[in-house]
């Protein structure tokens, strides 16, 4: 399955579904904690990357259907 093209906005709200929430932000990069999984660095632009959303996504433990169903939710 092919990865969606995502601004930084909606894969934060995306990881805000399953339980993390923005930890702080420097510079252009927002880090997002959860309680039981890695922090996520996300860096703030209009369109991620597909390298970076898939390491955004190996650290969460999410597959690209998983994320998929997230942004439709």
């Amino acid at each position: 399955m092919k990865l969606p093209v995502v601004s930084a906005r909606e894969v934060i709200k995306a990881l805000s579904k399953i339980g993390y929430y923005i930890e702080r932000q420097k510079g252009s990069h927002i880090s997002l904690a959860h309680p039981l999984l890695k922090t996520v660095t996300i860096p703030n632009h209009k369109e991620i990357k597909k390298g970076m959303l898939k390491r955004i996504l190996n650290d969460a433990e999410l597959t690209i259907q998983e994320f998929r169903k997230l942004l439709k939710r």
